[in-house]
């Protein structure tokens, strides 16, 4: 019985030991992702990385002490379509095109583009798309072609033709929108100041329009211009409630992921600070700056918001948070300099639309406890083209066989924040006539001017800038991150250096998929 009873024992422990070899190793859980993205917001708004700045963003602040601030972060483009197409597909989006999507335009995507959200999408993400969208969708296989008459409207002093809103069948799907390039679900209104006004879930719209939307003409902007594309709209459509209601829909997003077996991607892009310029009530007077800086403040509030939902499903620790902008701010940023002594572009020359410094270099904070150091700053050179190859990297997704384009892998600067540098080049690009090339701490623009948007004739006599001589633009940022002086006519072998550097940029071509 002895002699049995151990070999039993024996027998239990081999079987026990085999069992803890074959056992598979536990995998860490893929991270979420949460990418906010304002709508032209300057980098001297935040006030963690601009002192003199006069709107509170606390949130923001906290989101930068708990991860690290890239202080050399750019969007593509100095407006909205081209910067947002450029993020979710890891491309120049001057290689394709460089204008926005006008109202009720076509998409701005190839067919089975390579995209952020079909990447992750693949490797098992839940992913969503909330708020702003901009990039288009096929209209045209929603209207009424026995429709033939288009109606005259008024797009500032200009008067062009629209189709109505009953030109189309608002019962259909509409096709090529925010599904197609990846997501599994969108919820928004397309764009703030473009028609149609009205909510779109996933591929619908949520109530038909029945009118033509001129202008409001009641509770006007509360600064600067309505910037309202005449078309389609829904009856009482009210500007004031969007960026509201798109915060309710994130937080109810992520509270609706706390029992989810997979991870989430949200692409949470919103309305604002853009025009029109239109706080709520209660954020009115929170800011030093304006309407504008109580805008600022109300986007720094629904950063918080959604953020807190985070905690509250204990979701906040495995989750990649990525706060960014898509291009500088709004003309009005001149006015908000003579009326409040806040520059949203400090310490910058330019504003949106600009390939100055001010049309593209925006703030980025990215935090992932436990991953990224907190309170930690890069002056690495960082486009947000990167973020695809960045997060492939990070959540193991594979990319394509054979897939090209012009993104990098931040991965290990995040990680250890390291100083070897990942990015040798940048070019900035708005319209096609003007290009700049930044390497290193010099900058090269193709043009004398790199201004796209009117400087007031105030700002215009006052200011720093010596009125331009040479054909083209040469600045040492180390020494001049204000872009005061010209240094082409100076440094000729730099400027024949980057002009070279520039038209290999230009001639390469990435897409393969």
């Amino acid at each position: 019985m002895k002699i049995s009873a151990y070999f039993y024992i024996i027998l239990l422990v081999c079987l026990t030991a085999c069992q803890e070899q074959t056992k598979p190793t536990p995998q860490v859980n893929k991270p979420n992702i949460i990418i906010f993205y304002a709508d032209d917001m300057g980098f001297g708004d935040l006030a963690i990385q601009n002192p003199q700045s006069k709107i509170p963003t606390p949130n923001l602040d906290q989101l930068a002490k708990e991860g690290l601030l890239m202080t050399e972060a750019h969007s593509s483009s100095g407006v909205c379509t081209p910067s947002r197409y450029a993020l979710l597909s890891g491309r120049y989006h001057w290689r394709d095109f460089n204008d926005i999507v006008h109202a009720m335009g076509e998409s701005v995507f190839k067919e089975n583009q390579v995209t952020l959200p079909r990447i992750l999408n693949t490797n098992g993400y839940h992913t969503a798309a909330i708020g702003k969208w901009h990039l288009g969708w096929n209209w045209e296989a929603i209207r009424k072609k026995d429709f033939t008459q288009k109606v005259k409207a008024k797009h500032g002093k200009k008067e062009i033709e629209i189709w109505p809103a009953q030109a189309y069948d608002w019962d259909k799907s509409i096709p090529n929108g925010p599904l197609s390039i990846g997501f599994d679900s969108y919820f928004g209104d397309g764009t703030i100041n473009f028609p149609p006004y009205t909510w779109i879930e996933n591929d619908k719209v949520t109530e038909a329009p029945t009118l033509t939307l001129q202008h409001p003409k009641e509770d006007f902007a509360l600064e600067g211009n309505w910037e309202l594309r005449p078309g389609p709209a829904v009856k009482d459509w009210d500007f004031y409630k969007i960026l509201p209601t798109v915060t309710r829909k994130a937080v109810t997003f992520i509270k609706n992921q706390e029992q989810a077996k997979e991870p989430f991607f949200l692409y949470m892009a919103f309305p604002s600070p853009h025009a029109p310029i239109i706080p709520n009530e209660e954020f009115r007077g929170k800011s030093n700056a304006g309407p504008y800086g109580d805008f600022v403040f109300q986007t720094d509030d629904a950063v918080g918001q959604i953020l807190e939902a985070l905690k509250a499903i204990n979701a906040d620790e495995n989750t990649i948070v990525i706060f960014t902008s898509d291009n500088g701010s709004e003309h009005y940023a001149y006015s908000r300099i003579k009326n409040y002594d806040h520059d949203s572009s400090h310490p910058f020359r330019g504003v949106k639309r600009d390939v100055y410094e001010g049309g593209h270099h925006v703030p980025f904070i990215v935090k992932w406890p436990n991953h990224i150091k907190p309170g930690t700053k890069s002056n690495q050179l960082f486009s947000q083209i990167d973020l695809l190859n960045t997060l492939a990297s990070i959540t193991n997704s594979d990319l394509p066989k054979g897939f090209q384009h012009d993104s990098f892998n931040f991965s290990n600067v995040w990680l250890t924040n390291t100083d070897e540098p990942v990015r040798e080049t940048i070019v900035h690009n708005t319209w096609a006539s003007k290009y700049a090339i930044r390497k290193g701490d010099w900058l090269y623009i193709n043009n004398k001017d790199g201004y796209h948007t009117r400087i007031p004739k105030w700002f215009e006599e006052g200011q720093r800038f010596k009125t331009a001589k040479d054909t083209v633009q040469l600045f040492n940022l180390k020494d001049d991150i204000g872009q005061n002086t010209n240094l082409a006519s100076q440094f000729p072998e730099k400027v024949k250096e980057l002009a070279a550097a520039l038209g290999n940029e230009q001639e390469k071509e990435t897409f393969e998929n």
